[in-house]
């Protein structure tokens, strides 16, 4: 729901809005709630949404009018066809969204577009089947970020997958949290939120979320948000951050410099078919297991406690494999 109302936002302001003629935030949110099955959003929605689009290039001005208030007009309207095709091409690959959601998505499109733009735009879409059809995740972002904006408390029902069933099933249980931020990391949406009972952070993915619901709002000073210092492989917090050192088969080279970016630093090795890396990361055994995909490519050198560690998965791995002999 999240890129449909911030592109209805922008259809508001094209149509309604120019040098001569300026909008309220009363009237946006009025046109949006108006709007398909778009709900009723907060000021301080459309007003993030306006920032976003001020940030993507789009010339929005601000004039204070009557008792200060706020009015907008854009000015300089439309996407460059460049920029359309991007916002497409991040749409048609999200493996959350149904053919029929991409669809209606790319659809608000096309009167920015000419016919052939149009046709362009349509060949891109990506179907995807996998996406269940319980899921809408336009629908569970759209409220997280509504409630984020009010700083209202959260539940919702969490799905887990059931052996028995063998399905994923939901479970409803009270928490009391306030949802901080939503963080894309691994083609996934993540909420992180903070626990008012523990005062502890808890992360949990968007997709297994669902019939969310708001709370009451709450003005609570939070602390200052965990930070990773080091190469971290998943979003939930590791056991510790500790330097390592790598050696990395040539052809794993450019791989590994993107996936640790500016944590590490390459030194040349005494074998001339790999390179040594230094890199800081967050030790816990899914580390472990993100560096045995890369099997013979990459050895863990040091320190010596991490390089046991990993050793020690290693075995258990081939434990699952009595056929095999070590040699």
């Amino acid at each position: 729901m999240e890129h449909e109302r911030i592109i209805c936002v922008l259809e508001y302001l094209s149509r309604y809005s120019d040098e001569n003629h300026y909008v309220s935030i009363k009237d946006i949110q009025d046109y949006v709630a108006n709007t398909g099955t778009l709900s009723y959003p907060a000021e301080v929605t459309i007003r993030r949404d306006i920032d976003r689009l001020t940030s993507m290039g789009n010339n929005i001005v601000k004039k204070s009018r009557d008792h200060n208030k706020a009015y907008y007009a854009l000015i300089d309207k439309g996407f460059s066809f460049n920029e359309i095709r991007f916002i497409v091409d991040s749409i048609s690959i999200n493996k959350f969204l149904t053919s029929k959601q991409k669809r209606l998505l790319i659809k608000k499109f096309e009167g920015m577009c000419s016919d052939a733009e149009i046709r362009q735009l349509i060949s891109r879409i990506v179907l995807n089947e996998q996406c269940p059809s319980t899921l809408d995740l336009l629908e569970n972002l759209d409220k997280i970020h509504r409630l984020i904006g009010e700083r209202r408390k959260i539940n919702f029902e969490y799905g887990k997958y059931d052996e028995s069933e063998k399905q994923i099933k939901y479970y409803l249980k009270d928490r009391d949290m306030l949802p901080v931020s939503v963080i894309y990391f691994h083609e996934r949406f993540y909420l992180k939120c903070f626990n008012l009972t523990d005062s502890k952070w808890r992360i949990y993915r968007v997709d297994r979320m669902k019939n969310i619901v708001g709370g009451n709002t709450t003005q609570l000073r939070l602390p200052p948000d965990e930070k990773y210092e080091g190469f971290v492989t998943d979003m939930f917090a590791p056991e510790y951050f500790t330097s390592v050192t790598l050696r990395v088969r040539k052809y794993l080279l450019d791989e590994m410099r993107e996936n640790f970016g500016y944590f590490a630093s390459i030194m040349s090795d005494e074998d001339s078919d790999f390179v040594r890396f230094h890199v800081r990361v967050g030790i816990n055994q899914k580390f472990y297991l993100w560096l045995m995909q890369f099997g013979s490519g990459v050895e863990l050198a040091a320190p010596a406690k991490e390089r046991a560690e990993y050793l020690d998965e290693v075995r258990k791995m081939l434990g699952a494999y009595p056929e095999i002999v070590v040699q």
